[in-house]
């Protein structure tokens, strides 16, 4: 018999000595039931905006979910209109350079907080947590008056400044530095190695979870942030994805037909973002459960 036969004959053994499974308990069927309805009650959104950016402006406000008369018409107004990919790129360029902004610096503030021992260090680390508290709508009057000092409004560096770091980046990564054993580090500086490299080389490679976590919410909340970019752009050319889209109206109508085609089309970065990174995040959860 030849290896692979072998192999067929051990696999339909193991296939048929395999125990029946259990018939699933009255607790089993509740859960799933739920989960299932919850997971309904989650796509409808998408499904919704998905629906109404086939519809034409009349059957916006049907009750009917799927349109009377699909149409494309929506998407190729959209993707016509030359402001469009404008206010992607700008999205774009704006998240994923916060995003690199807050993994690089908020992991390396966590680290310095989590692996050195200096006078004030936590002092340092409860007033980073306590800006937390803060509400973003008390600061954006401050952020606004500082960048019309510094002659920032309507310019990328405007937008971007006040999320190029962030308390909350700052505490993930400290508490995920934590789980970095003390014992790496210090044979690290006797191989002669600096603090930079010890930094970058071993610590950073053992938090990888952590930083696909923290890219992926910095990358979504610049994606989608509306309220600083609406206030500190003036101009056409500087809008951001969410800020441009509601523009398509006036003070008559909104085109919500136009609105959720764009927001449809946004969505395919966020979902590749996700697609990206969530091995990292599902990597790291199984590593975590087998060293418990």
């Amino acid at each position: 018999m030849s290896v692979v036969e072998e192999i067929r004959a051990t696999s339909d053994t193991l296939l048929t000595a395999q125990a029946p499974k259990k018939p699933a308990n009255l607790g089993q069927i509740i859960r799933w039931t739920v989960l299932f309805l919850g997971g309904i009650l989650m796509v409808m959104p998408i499904v919704y905006m998905l629906s109404t950016s086939l519809k034409w402006p009349h059957e916006v406000y049907n009750v009917n979910l799927w349109p009377e008369e699909p149409t494309l018409e929506n998407y190729t107004f959209v993707l016509e209109d030359g402001r469009f990919y404008g206010w992607m790129i700008n999205s774009t360029v704006i998240a994923i350079i916060t995003t690199i902004s807050n993994v690089m610096f908020d992991s390396l503030v966590g680290y310095t907080l989590c692996k050195f021992r200096f006078p004030g260090r936590y002092i340092i680390f409860i007033a980073i947590l306590s800006t937390l508290m803060i509400p973003t709508e008390m600061l954006v009057i401050p952020w606004y008056l500082m960048s019309q000092q510094f002659g920032w409004l309507d310019t990328y560096w405007g937008i971007m400044f006040p999320g190029l770091m962030t308390a909350f980046g700052t505490f993930l990564m400290k508490q995920f530095f934590e789980t970095v054993p003390d014992d790496f580090i210090e044979a690290a500086r006797i191989d002669g190695m600096n603090e930079l490299q010890i930094w970058w080389t071993v610590a950073m490679p053992l938090v990888r979870p952590a930083l696909a976590a923290l890219a992926i919410f910095v990358f979504l909340g610049n994606w989608t942030a509306f309220i600083w970019p609406l206030i500190v752009t003036n101009s056409w050319d500087m809008y951001t994805l969410p800020v441009g889209l509601s523009t398509f109206g006036d003070e008559a109508d909104v085109a919500w037909e136009l609105i959720m085609t764009g927001a449809a089309i946004s969505t395919i970065p966020t979902l590749m973002v996700f697609m990206i990174f969530q091995r990292f995040i599902i990597q790291g959860v199984a590593m975590a459960g087998l060293k418990g």
